[in-house]
């Protein structure tokens, strides 16, 4: 039976660039859509960018922007990340769309009128100086607990006390450094704690396996926990970036509120684009609401959003997935640490992206389990399964079919009874409900086993051997065919993580789009194939020191920009034993020339006073030609360890300056030395 299918991951706060943790959702969320799709089921994929409230508009203020500016530049750089690692949403939506507004206050007139809204008076800390009221995390004092300085409103990171702001000792506001004052204010309220809600959401949480164990687990702590649930703060007071509460004047949605409601408002914003009726589709019982989330939301994800619904009379989720946190090497990334991963510096240094979908679809599960990113294991195991055993199979065959025989396969031997062709096809069931129950990386370890069934067929039957022996033609076209037509059958266990490389077999076999029912129609008898290209490199492990080296720049924007949009933030402090490490030198450049194939490179020889040339590669082709740098002194790290690149090998850095928002000022300026340095001379 057809299923009808609505997907989301979650939305991503639009203050920022993607991280490395977004990446592995969307491509968690991508396979098991792709999987779907492959299955010949309608498939809904949709997202938005979260973009209300008070971080955003404060940060606009800062960039000098309007908040919908500032978002408007988060959000055009998001395409570029989602295409480069083959993530396929139908639609990329924005809370701040005229859909949310509707849907919100539709929900909320709903809960209004089923009774399920209050309002109480409460008292908030109040910025005299901003005329704002402070939230938690805008908030510092002193902890009442272990009387550390500099702490948020809301937790001490020091002895891990949590507290309400209002027991702050010294408090200040982080916004403009004033004494908060006590201020009251009318709020509103969802009644979480409404004994109908929490009989709703036992049944919902509990039941039916709509979650992980785990994260059921843990609703049931919340629900039956001491206390209980309370009601929840769904009211924030002016100024506030936001959807305003009906009738409320000065009055909007706390931003948890709308932005689950983004998921609907990104499907509805798709049907008005596309003819189909949003109203109907959601009001269909066929129809499947399923979230991708992290760990960190499930609070939200599990408790709110689903109450917010059944109360509203919209459809309540089907499931809720929940995943973990990507760590690398065993630690949380951190820049400062040198173990944060930029997706656009992965990009940008060529890294396949399809080495990433599958190092993240081994490792994942369908537990709540962090996902460790280790450079050795990322080099191992693409490098072992992806090359040595998936695309050997192909790089054995493909050639032999094209030069011997006129690129067609013999298929007679591909009958319903042939041991290897069933032995391939048995695993096709579990394979696929790997896929459906989020169990990757189970579905890859079964697709491997298979790979070495198939490469030990290679060694037994030694195409390369045949090909040099008369009177065994029919016999290499015969196992160069199999060979090939197994390849095939493995494409398609990988499709949902490979797409990419999925298509580029399809070229080279002259098929159409592979579907998982395509596992038992083989290829047809003298089908003819076209030549073979080689279809993915290996992992240069020396490709790692570049990505663990990326710029905070790299991913700058006028939005993100917290401070002067032009300048970077001060880098962490570092001991003069730190800076005596980096060997700086006069370095003359004796020539400079374009890289052919580069449209960001220039080539430098550069003599820094060895008694030889280096040969250095830096990016600022956009900045100078050639004949304006030769013959000028410049600076450049000499002992830099080499790096082996596209175009050859680059045996140092020369220094440039650039502003931290490349769009607002996008000039590069090489450092130049004084009249009177001298190649080698050291720079202290």
């Amino acid at each position: 039976m057809t299923r009808k299918l609505f997907v989301t991951t979650a939305l991503p706060y639009a203050n920022a660039p993607f991280h490395l943790g977004h990446i592995m959702e969307y491509i968690q969320a991508d396979i098991w859509v792709r999987h779907q799709r492959m299955s010949g089921h309608e498939v809904n994929f949709v997202c938005a960018d979260d973009a209300h409230g008070a971080p955003i508009m404060i940060a606009a203020e800062k960039a000098g922007l309007t908040p919908q500016e500032f978002v408007g530049q988060i959000a055009a750089g998001r395409k570029q990340y989602l295409d480069g690692f083959h993530i396929q949403f139908d639609n990329w939506h924005s809370t701040d769309g005229a859909e949310n507004h509707e849907l919100s206050q539709d929900i909320y007139r709903k809960l209004k009128a089923a009774g399920f809204i209050t309002s109480k008076t409460i008292e908030q800390f109040y910025d005299p100086v901003k005329n704002m009221f402070l939230p938690d995390r805008y908030i510092k004092g002193e902890c009442p607990k272990c009387g550390a300085k500099d702490q948020y409103g809301d937790s001490c990171e020091v002895c891990s006390a949590v507290y309400a702001p209002t027991e702050l000792k010294n408090p200040y506001s982080v916004l403009t450094g004033a004494t908060p004052i006590m201020k009251s204010s009318e709020h509103f309220f969802f009644k979480l704690s409404d004994e109908k809600c929490v009989e709703f959401l036992r049944g919902w949480a509990l039941q039916d396996n709509r979650l992980q164990s785990e994260v059921a687990n843990k609703c049931k702590e919340w629900l039956e926990g001491e206390g209980g649930l309370g009601d929840w703060d769904i009211s924030r007071d002016a100024p506030y970036f936001g959807i305003e509460i009906p009738d409320q004047p000065g009055k909007y949605f706390y931003v948890w509120l709308d932005a689950p409601v983004g998921y609907l408002a990104s499907l509805k914003n798709y049907f008005n684009k596309t003819g189909k009726n949003f109203d109907a589709f959601m009001a269909d019982p066929k129809t499947e609401q399923i979230h991708f989330i992290g760990k960190d939301i499930t609070y939200f994800h599990t408790l709110f959003w689903p109450a917010m619904l059944k109360f509203s009379g919209y459809k309540t989720p089907d499931n809720v997935y929940a995943h973990g946190f990507v760590t690398v090497s065993g630690e949380k990334m951190s820049k400062s640490r040198g173990t944060g991963i930029s997706p656009l510096r992965y990009l940008d240094i060529g890294m396949n992206p399809e080495w990433l979908r599958y190092y993240f679809a081994a490792k994942l599960n369908a537990k709540v389990e962090d996902l460790d990113m280790n450079p050795d294991d990322f080099v191992a195991r693409v490098n072992s399964d992806l090359i040595g055993k998936y695309i050997n199979i192909a790089s054995r065959a493909a050639g032999f079919i094209t030069k011997r025989f006129d690129g067609k396969v013999n298929t007679t031997w591909a009958t319903a009874d042939d041991a290897f062709l069933q032995n391939l096809r048995a695993v096709t069931t579990e394979i696929q409900a790997l896929y459906e129950a989020r169990d990757f990386g189970k579905a890859l370890r079964a697709v491997m086993e298979q790979a070495d069934v198939i490469n030990a067929y290679v060694d037994a039957n030694k195409p390369w051997e045949l090909a040099k022996q008369e009177g065994n033609e029919a016999k290499l076209q015969e196992v160069c065919s199999r060979l090939l037509e197994a390849f095939r059958i493995l494409t398609i266990f990988l499709k949902p993580v490979l797409p990419h490389l999925a298509s580029q077999v399809e070229a080279q076999l002259n098929i159409g789009a592979l579907q998982w029912a395509d596992v038992y129609a083989p290829l047809p008898d003298q089908h003819t194939i076209n030549p073979y290209v080689h279809l993915m490199q290996r992992v240069d492990p020396l490709i790692f020191d570049q990505l663990f080296d990326a710029p905070v720049a790299a991913e700058s924007t006028a939005a993100a920009a917290t401070a002067t949009p032009s300048i970077e933030p001060i880098a962490d402090e570092i001991k003069i034993d730190d800076f005596a490490k980096v060997d700086l030198r006069i370095a003359k450049i004796v020539n400079c020339e374009h890289v052919e194939g580069s449209d960001k490179l220039l080539r430098l020889t550069l003599d820094v006073g060895e008694g030889k040339t280096r040969n250095v590669f830096s990016g600022i082709k956009s900045a100078y030609q050639p004949e304006q740098l030769i013959g000028k002194f410049t600076v450049m790290v000499a002992n830099l360890a080499p790096r082996k690149m596209k175009f050859g090998m680059s045996e140092g850095m020369v220094l440039a300056a650039s502003a931290a928002d490349e769009k607002a000022n996008p000039g590069l300026y090489i450092l130049e030395a004084w009249p009177g340095a001298e190649p080698g001379m050291r720079v202290r």
